[in-house]
């Protein structure tokens, strides 16, 4: 086989249809869009309508609120903790926190901080600084021979204005 034999599938690349090239094309005139209205302009369409009809979103019951104050926490498991150990992404004898964390690809983003979760065993003597940790994440880590150092959690902003 040479390069000058190379050839794609049949089939596999179509024609662009030409639209608005007159009434002989099939799609002159108004080039497959239909007659006048919203539907014939470029741009236009109503999300949710139902023609009329009560629209589901208006029929369903509503319930609960959205908290806008709500704190955002990374998580990281303990186990996650220990293969980053092992695989040399983390130094255990320097103290990790969320700038450690993030450059070892734990977390993508710190958020309002980091919350220490139980899940997975560690092995590894670790000083770690979070914002939250479960009662099993601070058991392992001391069991473990470290230590967890749980600091308050940055404010938001608008909590901030208010005080």
């Amino acid at each position: 086989m040479k390069l000058h034999q190379l050839s794609d599938n049949p089939g596999a690349r179509k024609k662009r249809i030409r639209v608005g090239r007159g009434i002989g094309s099939t799609k002159g005139k108004t080039a497959g869009v239909g007659g006048k209205g919203q539907h014939g302009r470029s741009g236009v369409a109503i999300n949710g309508f139902e023609g009329g009809q009560m629209p589901l979103y208006r029929r369903l019951p509503k319930r609960g609120f959205n908290n806008i104050f709500r704190l955002d926490f990374s998580e990281v498991n303990l186990g996650a903790l220990q293969d980053a150990i092992e695989s040399k992404r983390l130094d255990a004898s320097k103290p990790i926190n969320g700038k450690a964390l993030k450059a070892a690809g734990l977390i993508g983003r710190v958020r309002d901080g980091v919350r220490l979760l139980g899940k997975g065993e560690l092995k590894a003597k670790i000083n770690i600084t979070v914002v939250g940790a479960t009662k099993s994440a601070i058991a392992a880590v001391e069991k473990a021979g470290g230590k967890v150092t749980v600091k308050a959690p940055k404010k938001p902003k608008a909590e901030e204005a208010q005080a």
